[in-house]
């Protein structure tokens, strides 16, 4: 026989061997969680720094936008401003008396605007508006300036929206 099987029974080294295992394997498992605990932690640091990178590449293009397509909307306005001033050039009282501007042209251009239909045309459809020409001119310079302000401003929109997403997608990668 030898010492060890005096001192301890075999059930007992069973166990002790069993134990010390355990104990290994709980060192290693706990291990290896942190490892992964640590791996997940860069990995969230590493996205919370791509998503303030995302932050500032977004504010300047919304910054870069707003100076660019404020400054043509401003234009635009201008220009309409001093092309309405020119009107009395254009359109002189003499050319006024000359064109009359009847009703159904003033029906007509109210159902363009509003979308609504003009019904059917009418005799005093011929008759005079009381609106002279250069109105007309006047109306139609404001009208061509506010909707090449739109024009600008739904261009700007989508070139903000083309940048935004390059931006995003280059901080993503």
């Amino acid at each position: 026989m030898n010492l060890l099987n005096v001192v301890l029974p075999w059930w007992s080294r069973w166990l002790v061997l069993v134990s010390a295992a355990a104990v290994f394997g709980t060192i290693c498992y706990n291990k290896g969680k942190q490892v992964k605990g640590e791996e997940h932690l860069a990995y969230l640091a590493e996205q919370a720094q791509r998503s303030v990178g995302i932050a500032k590449a977004q504010q300047l293009v919304i910054t870069q936008t707003q100076i660019k397509y404020v400054d043509r909307i401003k234009t635009v306005y201008a220009k309409g401003e001093t092309i309405e001033k020119q009107v009395p050039i254009y359109v002189t009282s003499a050319d006024a008396a000359r064109f009359a501007v009847n009703a159904g042209f003033v029906r007509l251009y109210d159902a363009a605007w509003s979308g609504i239909d003009p019904g059917s045309a009418a005799d005093s459809d011929r008759e005079p508006a009381g609106i002279s020409l250069a109105q007309v001119a006047e109306v139609e310079v404001s009208n061509a300036t506010g909707c090449r302000a739109w024009r600008e401003l739904a261009l700007g929109l989508r070139e903000h929206y083309r940048q935004l997403q390059s931006v995003t997608n280059a901080n993503n990668k």
